[in-house]
């Protein structure tokens, strides 16, 4: 009975944990819904009066794992119960993903390396040293810190020491830029570490939406495992610790402008401090970038521009690259421009940026002026629109939008630029800035351009980025209403591929960071009208992927952005749907408190500017968060004043022509919280009202027709009609089928498989899990995969 009690409070903490968030999707769902009802029985059996909470303190969870327990002791069926209960939540637990993602996943994220590597073998021997020294004490796992200033090749040289490494970690590498230049660009823990889960194995549907949760998975995922973690340029301690493996197996590799401080003291780090070439690895080095057609110089004419470079590896491979794309340019004409520049007197009456005063003698400064200068005004003109923003990755499409020139054109001078070594090319069609290479465009942009047209290159980058989230956002979600005129008049095609969503659904996710960063440029900029929609046209991507974090920071922006706009003649209905969205950011990271305040501001927006569909909307969605939190009559209480709501809008009202549907949907979550108050009668009556009209709906929508076929087939199963259960039961795995939904209809399988178990029919429930299992099989669903695969040995036991 202690063993049971270790696993029940376990899986007591997993479920409540995971209940507000939607961690594990609709099989977290239910099993937080048995939760309560066990909960509620076991009340009953022992005398206590009311209905239970959610658990929330540990007290709490104790208490709640002790109920459990009693109620098992109180009869070998209820111990039966509460055990397949425990087993299944456990499932959804972080520290089973391991078992699931450790032979699943070996993740090998890292960048590609240059060929032109030169040197630095010092730090691999190093590395070498700290791993045989970590040997003979083992613990936390061995980081390293190389430091050293902009432009020292700290990147380039961590790649290369973990692909020398790769033999001795065989479980992956994983590999980020936490993109630490400043404060205001590094990228939290919380954006890594929902990457890095997914690459471990883990469904997005269970990445957590906390960084606290999301933490300790990653901390489970990672023990045990032998892996290279590679955390490029991060800005200070407090990024990086949150992303350290647990596994003393481990190597972390850290680079960084600034020496570490808690890493040293409280992590055993060691830090390496990089410095420049020396001048003999410099000619080495430049002479392999410029290439073996490159006629050659004087020994003394290239040691000359090897020593113009500093020996910083980024001024070094920029020099070296001007050279090898513009045939004509001569190692004599380079070493004359590098002079001119250190004596300020700009070659060939070329327009070149102001020396800085505070660093005069800034080698690379000195060479990207010199390869600037060596550009055609049109690839001048490119290089300074692109930097006008810090974006992430810059696009074909986002280029061609900051320079206003076509599309081709863009593509090929972007190539022109990274073939000088003034971009990097870090996937198809994507490129990067080094930051130091972007602040020196962006000084440019500053003294040629002037800070109006800079402005307007954001503001048609972002005009650009609302075109296409609002597209793809439709595409995802047609059904649902919206606000803003990037949605006007877009239509879906006439014979839809059903993959058309899913498609792009993955381009949403592939922009998600460009997204982000031009919400924060939009908003510096004072674009209020494209910053509250381009937080609209990103409802999809958070709402199916999560990515809390930037979530609520956009929709921070949003609110006081729709707010500014509301006051400047702009859409007064933006301002409640911002707080709306914002909430959900919040219930998703499990912010309960502050998901009910920015619900009740959403409805006290709509409530002033009339706006009875989107106060609506806010009232359904604290009936969300009510039915999360196990309060179900509250639930049931706002779901009917949302409907009440609905009512008040007219015929030719805003929002009219979506009440059909929302009425629908409203008449689901009353079904669903009557039937957890144990009212199975009145459940039944509005699930099938809500069924109803579904099917009315123009085109229908087999999607909605199959959930409320799931419902139902739960409130016959709750009231003890599994046959019942089972015939709404296949109507929904139908339902689902016709739809192409293939996560929901494996959820329908194994919900029909409960039935068949009550009912007796053995063979049948497992027909019905391994049909499930190839679903989850199909989708990548490793966790759903487990568990129907753990209930399918217990029915062929």
């Amino acid at each position: 009975m202690e063993a049971l009690m270790g696993m029940v409070l376990s899986a007591v903490g997993t479920v409540a944990s995971g209940a507000l968030s939607g961690a594990g999707g609709e099989a977290g769902r239910r099993t937080s819904e048995r939760l309560y009802d066990l909960l509620s029985r076991g009340r009953a059996t022992g005398g206590g009066a009311g209905s239970p909470a959610l658990p929330v303190t540990e007290a709490e969870r104790t208490a709640a794992a002790a109920t459990l327990l009693d109620l098992a002791r109180s009869s070998p069926a209820f111990a039966r119960e509460v055990t397949e209960w425990a087993r299944e939540a456990s499932l959804l637990a972080p520290r089973t993903v391991p078992a699931v993602a450790h032979g699943a996943s070996r993740p090998q994220m890292l960048p590609p390396a240059t060929a032109a590597f030169t040197d630095r073998a010092d730090v691999l021997a190093w590395i070498g040293a700290l791993l045989e020294e970590e040997a003979a004490a083992p613990g936390a796992p061995t980081i390293a810190v190389l430091t050293g200033p902009g432009g020292m090749g700290k990147t380039a040289t961590a790649v290369r020491c973990a692909l020398e490494l790769l033999d001795r970690f065989p479980d992956g590498v994983l590999f980020a830029d936490l993109e630490g230049a400043s404060a205001g660009t590094a990228l939290p823990p919380s954006d890594v570490l929902g990457r890095f889960l997914e690459r471990l194995g883990v469904p997005p549907a269970m990445v957590p939406g906390d960084e606290a949760r999301q933490r300790d998975l990653y901390r489970d995922c990672t023990a045990d495992r032998r892996m290279i973690v590679v955390l490029d340029n991060a800005h200070d301690d407090a990024q990086v610790i949150p992303l350290l493996p647990a596994s003393a197996e481990s190597l972390v590799l850290v680079t960084s402008r600034h020496r570490p401080g808690r890493l040293v003291a409280g992590h055993g780090a060691r830090p390496f401090a990089l410095g420049p070439l020396s001048t003999e690895d410099s000619v080495t080095l430049i002479r392999r970038v410029a290439g073996r057609d490159r006629p050659g110089a004087p020994d003394a004419v290239v040691r000359a521009v090897a020593e113009g470079t500093g020996g910083i590896p980024l001024a070094v491979c920029t020099t070296g690259a001007g050279l090898a794309v513009r045939e004509h340019l001569t190692w004599e004409r380079v070493a004359q421009q590098l002079s001119d520049r250190v004596t300020g007197r700009p070659p060939g009456g070329a327009v070149m940026a102001a020396p800085d005063p505070t660093a005069p003698d800034d080698p690379v400064r000195l060479v990207q002026d010199v390869a600037y200068g060596e550009l055609t005004p049109e690839c001048r003109a490119l290089y300074r629109a692109i930097a006008v923003w810090p974006w992430p990755t810059v696009t074909v499409p986002c280029a061609a939008r900051a320079a206003e020139v076509g599309e081709d054109e863009a593509r090929a001078l972007l190539e022109r630029l990274a073939r000088a070594h003034l971009l990097d090319e870090v996937g198809e069609e994507r490129y990067r800035f080094h930051d130091l290479t972007r602040a020196h465009a962006h000084g440019l942009a500053t003294a040629e351009d002037g800070h109006g047209r800079m402005a307007a290159a954001v503001r048609r980058v972002a005009t650009a980025q609302l075109r296409f989230a609002a597209g793809a956002d439709f595409r995802v979600m047609p059904l649902r209403w919206r606000l803003g005129p990037a949605y006007r008049g877009l239509v879906l095609p006439e014979h839809r591929d059903r993959a058309d969503g899913k498609q792009a659904l993955a381009a949403l996710r592939a922009e998600r960071e460009n997204l982000a960063a031009v919400v924060r440029a939009a908003a510096h900029h004072g674009f209020d009208d494209l910053v509250w929609q381009l937080c609209e046209a990103t409802w999809s991507l958070h709402l199916m992927l999560g990515f809390h974090a930037q979530w609520i920071d956009t929709h921070l922006l949003g609110v006081e952005a729709a707010r500014r706009s509301a006051e400047e003649f702009g859409d007064p209905r933006a301002v409640g749907r911002m707080w709306t969205q914002l909430a959900f950011g919040y219930m998703g990271a499990g912010r309960a408190d502050d998901a009910a305040d920015a619900l009740a501001n959403a409805r006290a927006a709509d409530g002033a500017c009339g706006h009875h569909r989107g106060e609506a909307t806010a009232v359904e969605a604290l009936g969300l968060l009510h039915l999360k939190r196990w309060e179900f009559a509250a639930a049931q209480q706002s779901f009917e004043e949302a409907q009440e709501i609905l009512g008040r809008i007219g015929p030719d009202a805003d929002g009219r022509s979506d009440v059909p549907r929302a009425t629908a949907l409203l008449e689901h979550h009353i079904g669903r919280a009557l039937t957890q108050q144990h009212r199975f009668a009145a459940a039944v009556t509005r699930l099938n009202d809500a069924l109803a009209r579904f099917r009315r709906l123009p085109g229908g929508d087999s999607y909605n027709v199959g959930r409320v076929y799931m419902s139902l087939g739960d409130a016959h199963l709750e009231a003890g009609d599994p046959e019942q259960g089972r015939i709404c039961l296949d109507e929904a795995v139908r339902a689902m089928t016709e739809a192409g939904a293939g996560l929901q209809l494996a959820d329908a399988l194994e919900a029909r498989a409960r039935c068949r178990r009550r009912l007796g029919r053995r063979a049948e429930e497992a027909a019905d899990l391994r049909a499930a299992a190839v679903c989850y099989e199909e989708h990548g669903d490793r966790i759903g995969l487990d568990r129907v695969r753990m209930r399918l040995a217990d029915t062929e036991a």
